[in-house]
């Protein structure tokens, strides 16, 4: 079956799933923090981060015109719309 296929089958049952942004923003955890709260300084909160600000990050690295060391391969794998959720998930957490 092809990818696109898949995608235009899951497309609606993200928009339909009041939790899509929670479940994508799961795998940012590993690095920063549950719920965007990192400990420590090596990583970035991202609770708080207002949505507009976190999307334009987000395009810097998909671009390359920010680097990284695993953010640019982790935001290619995202369509527009799941990183528009993650972002909205993020921008409505309260900051640490």
């Amino acid at each position: 079956m092809k990818a696109w296929f898949l995608l235009l089958l899951c497309a609606p049952a993200l928009a339909q799933d009041p939790n899509a942004g929670r479940s994508l923003a799961a795998t940012c955890a590993n690095c920063h923090g549950t719920d965007g709260r990192a400990r420590g300084a090596a990583m970035p909160p991202l609770a708080g981060l207002p949505a507009e600000r976190m999307l334009a990050l987000l395009a810097d690295y998909r671009s390359g015109r920010q680097a990284g060391t695993v953010m640019p391969q982790i935001v290619k794998g995202y369509t527009e719309e799941q990183l528009r959720l993650v972002a909205a998930y993020f921008a409505a957490r309260a900051r640490p």
